[in-house]
């Protein structure tokens, strides 16, 4: 596919023996939104983690524009363009969100500790610009209003809010968001919802997780379905939400609860 983004192949991680994700190949076009969902345990997360170098493959390769990332450490493929979410919200509880999403910054500044230290006209200059630049992104993401606030203190729905605005901070061309409406009510969740298609139509392709299916059916491109740590369907969202295995491994418990 000449046109993929990031090439998953053949890519296996255990945790002790128990096969977390097995041999699963899967890739991301460059500007869709491509959803992965399956019931808890199915190795999401693990795949996140894999595909952001904080846990190690133990078979297949990861490809990123090309290039193998399979070993790469997380801050090197952050410096690629590939940035993430979390399931849980990770904030930096004492900071203002304008704080915590110009730390985002820190993977494309330039500025040594040297001329950190010396204050030096350079070190000045950058400052300015992670400061324009993380004003630009709230005022992007809806939080520009709520720049000086302390992070940790808002509402879970702006929350889950900031944490994409500092993942934005990277200037990622690949984005993984990890259920974004979890927690969230109809409203809130429609609103993240379209923060991500507006994300995608800036540029900026998305990998996400979520359980909420309509959520997931509502704006994903292709959807790549888990169970076990094991692919068991990809494809359009009709093709996937009528596909059997699918249904028996996860939509029929949802319609069930």
């Amino acid at each position: 596919m000449t046109d993929a983004l990031l090439n998953v192949i053949n890519v296996s991680h255990s945790f002790g023996g128990l096969m977390a994700i097995q041999n699963l190949s899967f890739n991301v076009r460059a500007g869709q939104i491509k959803a992965v969902i399956g019931p808890n345990g199915a190795g999401k997360t693990t795949l996140f983690n894999l595909i952001t170098g904080v846990i190690p493959v133990t078979y297949g390769s990861i490809k990123f524009k090309g290039r193998d990332i399979t070993a790469l450490k997380s801050y090197e493929i952050a410096r690629l363009g590939v940035s993430r979410t979390f399931q849980n919200v990770r904030l930096f509880a004492r900071m203002t969100v304008l704080e915590n999403v110009m730390i985002g910054r820190h993977c494309r500044t330039g500025s040594s500790i040297f001329s950190a230290g010396l204050r030096l006209s350079s070190m000045k200059h950058e400052e300015k610009e992670i400061l324009s630049d993380s004003l630009k992104i709230l005022r992007f993401v809806g939080l520009y209003e709520k720049a000086q606030l302390i992070g940790s203190e808002l509402p879970i729905g702006d929350q889950k809010v900031l944490e994409i605005a500092r993942a934005l901070a990277t200037e990622p061309s690949l984005l993984l968001v990890d259920e974004p409406v979890a927690g969230l009510n109809d409203v809130e969740s429609a609103s993240v919802a379209g923060l991500i298609e507006k994300i995608r139509a800036s540029g900026t392709t998305i990998l996400l997780v979520e359980h909420d299916m309509k959520v997931v059916m509502g704006i994903s491109d292709e959807i790549l379905v888990l169970n076990y740590g094991e692919k068991i369907a990809e494809g359009l969202s009709d093709e996937v939400k009528h596909d059997e295995r699918v249904i028996s491994a996860y939509l029929g418990e949802e319609e069930d609860a």
